[in-house]
């Protein structure tokens, strides 16, 4: 995990080196932070959970073309609640999304975004219950730029794979995914 962590780090760094080195302006550091509303689905168990994310986040964008590139690394909780608290997870969420923003004036624009989503679990495993350590995802969403500072998105993650495996008494395997809605506020230094 430590490699895989070090790797996404590292291409996330150069990619914004990359971007920035002709000209600077164009990368902005800023926070992220929001709401998670996960929906977890084992084969006949549905259950739904708030939690929260919060992190810095950088953004790489061409002006003219509106074509960018953000990533952020947040700490994030999510999964669904249950009376032993296998299912609820604290972690390091790292999206980074390919972004396409239209500019309506100078104060206000409109983006779509979708790109890879890396989520790495802090807990270890526990009654049952057993967690990918390392969770993959899609996402894929949309917002307001405003006043050039600040930016409100709406995202869903779509989970690649399962992310659970639950061993009932009888000895059954059920596997389920946790799909998540975020509703996100960033300000853009």
């Amino acid at each position: 995990m430590k490699k895989v962590f070090c790797i996404l780090t590292m291409a996330v760094c150069c990619l914004f080196m990359a971007t920035t080195s002709a000209q600077a302006q164009f990368l902005k550091w800023g926070i992220k932070g929001g709401v998670n509303m996960s929906k977890i689905d084992f084969d006949d168990y549905k259950d739904k959970m708030g939690g929260f994310f919060i992190g810095p986040m950088a953004e790489a964008t061409i002006p003219i073309i509106g074509l960018g590139v953000d990533a952020a690394l947040l700490f994030s909780q999510k999964g669904v609640k249950s009376d032993i608290d296998g299912l609820k997870q604290n972690g390091l969420d790292i999206p980074i999304n390919l972004k396409y923003t239209i500019g309506l004036g100078s104060t206000l624009g409109i983006f779509v975004a979708a790109g890879p989503d890396f989520f790495f679990d802090f807990k270890s495993n526990k009654d049952g219950y057993e967690r990918k350590k390392t969770q993959v995802g899609v996402n894929i969403g949309a917002g307001l730029k405003l006043v050039q500072h600040l930016q409100i998105g709406v995202n869903y993650n779509i989970p690649v794979g399962d992310h659970f495996t639950w061993k009932e008494a009888t000895q059954a395997v059920r596997k389920g995914k946790d799909k998540t809605w975020q509703i996100s506020l960033a300000y853009l230094f």
